[in-house]
């Protein structure tokens, strides 16, 4: 099943759905490091990315911006010269209630009848002023 668009996850229309002792078959989170660099570094400059309005950020899209963030930045300025650090963890568990499509589907499917749906990832909430990224650097 492909990976749905980020429009369907981004708003934050339902309350946190985090209970995983509760949950049966949460698939682990994409990210898994959130500290890379060198955290000894003296750093003179802190850069922030912080979330403009309230929303949800899955966790492909966390891991997508540190690998990102870290090859930039490792191939600017060096390995040892900055620390970057994902302030952010996906806690909320994400639900899909899926849907087959093709020709005969209706006979097949049960439609919206039981549509709570099944875990298919996390995602981080953040709201206005929340910090989802942090680099520490020397100037």
């Amino acid at each position: 099943m492909p990976l749905r668009p980020a429009r369907c996850y981004t708003e934050l229309k339902k309350p946190p759905y985090t209970r995983r002792e509760y949950i049966q078959g949460v698939p682990p989170p994409k990210i898994t490091k959130f500290v890379m660099g060198n955290p000894h570094v003296n750093y003179d400059c802190i850069l922030y990315l912080k979330a403009i309005e309230a929303a949800q950020i899955r966790h492909n899209a966390l891991e997508a911006a540190r690998v990102m963030a870290h090859k930039y930045l490792s191939r600017n300025i060096g390995d040892m010269n900055y620390t970057l650090i994902i302030r952010t963890y996906p806690h909320h568990v994400l639900r899909e209630n899926k849907m087959m499509a093709f020709a005969g589907a209706d006979r097949l499917q049960d439609g919206m009848r039981l549509a709570f749906g099944k875990p298919i990832g996390t995602a981080a909430r953040v709201f206005h002023g929340t910090i989802i990224i942090e680099i520490r650097s020397m100037k």
